[in-house]
């Protein structure tokens, strides 16, 4: 029976999407569930898997090609039998798993044929595998379980890797395609700068309370909450939904010549990845606890890196923050998430001398930017939200007791 296979249905804000990989090809057999194609929209890639065993018949859309929510891409045959490679031989002895011919070497890693297939068709990072066959060689087995564990995964590429090998005197350049979304980025953090009343205003906190209550806990905190760990982001995460509590205009935002005031507190943070900059939305962060911060967080990070994030983690949000220490940045002006009115900066942690108390002492001290839409926010509320958050986090009992 013939089946359409149908890109995705795109949200509003997404008008279309590029085919950027077929997985599989015309008369290729197929299993239910197994990936077909990935397309590429301004936020995420998204995969569209086999409805049922079989093969697809017609490729309607090639690669590069932009293709519209719900479009026919394909033709698919269900039950169809299709051509496979053949199986490769197991190695079943000692002098077949040390022949030359029977091998494969990837960078320092010895692989069977059938190991180094399987690698390559579950896109499975060689460097990652440990071989436990004869003289470390990795066998199809041991392929087999690093795909049912998750092991070894290869980190999903943005783009063509860029290497220029420039021998001495030679003046070398290469171009390489922009992808879709960070086109889509570039043209949002242009326009953020375009549209809005851009400012930015700083303040430092003294980290040493969070670093001490943490240190005091984690282990605890880790045990409590099942392997959780207690980072920093989470503090911020709920001193920032106690602050926007306090000051409405910071969690508001600009539609046309309307205010929309948002009764609830969606916080995005920015996470990096291969493909670009992502910002997964936290919903209802003045309900969650710490432990529900870190892991949320966790979890996107982790899908983030595998490109498995959907469009429906991304859409929303109030507010954001983007932590620029991890990097090393000590300070930095982040641009506006439109159409968000703010967004909150973090830095690296760098001890400094400074005035506690009439005696000069050394404190881990962290940069904190916030910048914000002048044409909805005053500079008095800006420079009293960021104040807010330095109060909390110096004091990190109040974010708890939200006084």
């Amino acid at each position: 029976m013939a089946t359409e296979i149908k890109a995705p249905v795109f949200p509003e804000s997404v008008a279309d999407g590029t085919i950027v990989n077929w997985a599989k090809q015309p008369g290729e057999a197929v299993s239910r569930d197994e990936l077909l194609v990935e397309i590429e929209t301004d936020k995420v890639v998204l995969e569209v898997v086999a409805p049922a065993d079989g093969v697809i018949k017609e490729i309607r859309k090639d690669l590069d090609a932009t293709v519209l929510s719900d479009e026919v891409i394909a033709i698919f045959e269900e039950g169809a039998t299709g051509t496979t490679a053949a199986p490769a031989s197991e190695e079943t002895s000692a002098a077949a798993s040390s022949s030359e011919e029977e091998t494969v070497q990837v960078g320092d890693k010895i692989l069977s044929p059938a190991a180094r297939k399987m690698a390559d068709e579950n896109g499975l990072d060689v460097a990652k595998l440990t071989g436990t066959g004869k003289g470390g060689r990795v066998t199809k087995e041991d392929v087999q379980k690093a795909v049912q564990s998750g092991a070894a995964k290869a980190t999903p590429a943005a783009a063509p890797a860029v290497e220029i090998n420039v021998a001495a005197g030679e003046r070398v350049e290469k171009r390489v395609p922009m992808s879709r979304m960070r086109q889509t980025i570039a043209k949002r953090l242009v326009e953020a700068q375009q549209t809005a009343a851009m400012l930015t205003t700083y303040n430092e906190v003294d980290m040493k309370p969070v670093m001490e209550l943490r240190k005091k806990y984690k282990d605890m905190f880790e045990k409590k909450h099942n392997g959780t760990r207690l980072g920093f982001m989470s503090f911020f995460v709920k001193a920032a939904a106690e602050a926007l509590k306090r000051f409405p205009d910071v969690n508001a935002s600009i539609d046309g010549g309307d205010i929309v005031y948002h009764g609830y507190y969606d916080i995005g943070v920015a996470v990096s990845t291969e493909r670009g900059l992502v910002v997964p939305i936290l919903r209802d962060t003045d309900t969650m606890s710490l432990a529900d911060v870190e892991s949320t967080i966790g979890e996107y990070a982790k899908r983030g890196r595998e490109g498995k994030l959907g469009i429906a983690d991304m859409t929303g949000g109030t507010f954001t923050i983007t932590n620029g220490g991890v990097f090393g940045s000590l300070m930095s002006t982040p641009i506006l998430n439109a159409p968000q009115t703010a967004i909150l900066g973090m830095h690296k942690i760098q001890e400094r001398p400074m005035a506690v108390n009439g005696q000069v002492e050394i404190r881990p001290m962290m940069y904190l930017a916030l910048s914000y839409d002048h044409r909805m926010i005053d500079g008095k509320d800006a420079v009293q939200f960021l104040v807010t958050i330095k109060e909390l986090l110096e004091d990190p009992a109040r974010i708890l007791l939200e006084v």
